[in-house]
């Protein structure tokens, strides 16, 4: 039977020490009525510096045709700023929607039309925030309206209509055994724009395909929704729902979740609650910007205050129970492109080194563990290269250990 979270007094203490270091040394903490701290929550009395014009009818069709044509066009951001007309990026190159520059009168009126009227007033304070939108007979949309050089402008990426079928995504095999797995932290990890949601989403796609569980995604903002289907599924988005990923994590394991999907873990609060319900129960997934799966272990221990990292190495060595890096790169053999992936599981070799700190050594462990689904980066770049996939230089730059990309990549005739 999956064991349940029940409230962790070490953890508790721990999230209260983080939380009083990031507060000045005067400053109160806020808490409830029975004294538990309270998440902060941005202030709403402050007075919007900035306002968007009342949205229009003449708006909303203009974006509308902006957002239609993105979709059909196979893009996957539309870009809007003042001076250049609407440009739409299509396998990662930039495409012009006309020869028309958009003035700031324009992009007003675009981000006017974009912006749901209970994110107008953060706007205004802030100069930039995160939504999704749905708009009906077109798809949902990701954006973010923000303020350049005294001006509006926008960044929209295009979902697709339905989360995808993992064996869609060009990504290694072995990834389906995480949809199989009842309880740990699995992390999707790689820069901004490489694929990291969709393998998400796919991941929790394949769960829900195959047994019933309850789905709870905290995100900001929602990026895939999905379909209840046999089990039970909950979006909660940052902003709209709830104040922050910490308020909404220390509520959401008390809600009786089977799969926890966190959008990105951003803070020590947020990765300390992640790995702790990994270790009590839950199947958490997350991303992180991080480049390699030794990089992501380093990146979450630099995390924490010194001496907390031998209870933080104990906890994420049992928590853990995978990582994938993976980059998206250009293809030379069609349009489009493809990922490289890193995928490293959490066997016993792995856990004991990640509980020593011995975080260097877990590269060759990933070696070693290539017959139950383990690949290295450099080796998937090289094997793009071998079939003729990708260029050589363009795997050659993204490799993370030079030497042993050259050990593996087919040699060519300028080398």
């Amino acid at each position: 039977m999956t064991q349940r979270f029940e409230p962790d007094p070490e953890l508790d203490n721990l999230v209260r020490q983080l939380n009083a270091g990031a507060r000045q040394p005067n400053e109160p903490v806020p808490t409830d009525g029975a004294g538990a701290e309270l998440a902060a929550t941005p202030a709403s009395s402050a007075r919007p510096r900035w306002t968007l014009p009342t949205p229009s009818e003449e708006g909303r069709m203009w974006l509308d045709d902006l957002l239609s044509r993105a979709r059909s066009g196979g893009a996957s951001d539309l870009l809007l700023a003042v001076g250049a007309p609407p440009t739409l990026r299509i396998d990662n190159r930039l495409e012009r929607l006309g020869e028309k520059p958009l003035d700031a009168e324009g992009t007003a009126t675009l981000g006017a039309a974009l912006v749901p009227s209970v994110r107008r007033d953060e706007l205004g304070q802030r100069g930039a925030v995160d939504f999704s939108i749905q708009r009906p007979g077109i798809g949902r949309f990701r954006c973010n309206v923000h303020r350049e050089r005294d001006r509006w402008a926008a960044a929209v990426r295009v979902f697709p209509d339905a989360p995808p079928e993992l064996d869609s995504l060009n990504l290694p095999p072995s990834l389906a055994s995480f949809a199989d797995l009842e309880y740990g932290l699995v992390l999707v990890t790689g820069p901004t724009g490489c694929g990291k949601s969709t393998t998400l989403a796919a991941i929790l796609r394949r769960i829900l395909s195959r047994r019933r569980v309850h789905l709870v995604t905290i995100e900001d903002p929602v990026e895939y929704e999905h379909a209840h289907e046999g089990s039970l599924v909950e979006h909660i988005e940052i902003g709209r729902d709830v104040p922050s990923f910490a308020h909404a994590l220390r509520s959401v394991l008390r809600q009786d979740p089977d799969v926890v999907l966190i959008g990105e873990m951003r803070d020590p609060e947020s990765m300390a609650i992640a790995i702790s319900a990994g270790e009590t129960g839950h199947l958490v997934l997350s991303t992180l910007h991080t480049g390699d799966a030794p990089q992501t272990v380093h990146r979450i221990l630099d995390s924490f205050p010194a001496n907390q990292m031998e209870a933080i190495r104990a906890q994420l060595s049992v928590s853990l129970a995978g990582i994938i890096s993976q980059q998206l790169l250009p293809r030379i053999d069609e349009p489009g492109r493809v990922p490289a992936v890193e995928v490293m599981m959490a066997t016993p070799a792995v856990r004991n080194l990640v509980r020593q700190g011995k975080i260097e050594q877990l590269r060759s462990q990933i070696t070693l563990g290539r017959s139950i689904g383990m690949l290295e980066l450099d080796r998937s770049l090289a094997e793009l290269v071998r079939r003729g996939v990708v260029d050589e230089r363009e795997a050659r730059a993204r490799a993370r250990v030079p030497n042993e990309f050259n050990a593996k990549a087919p040699r060519t005739a300028s080398d």
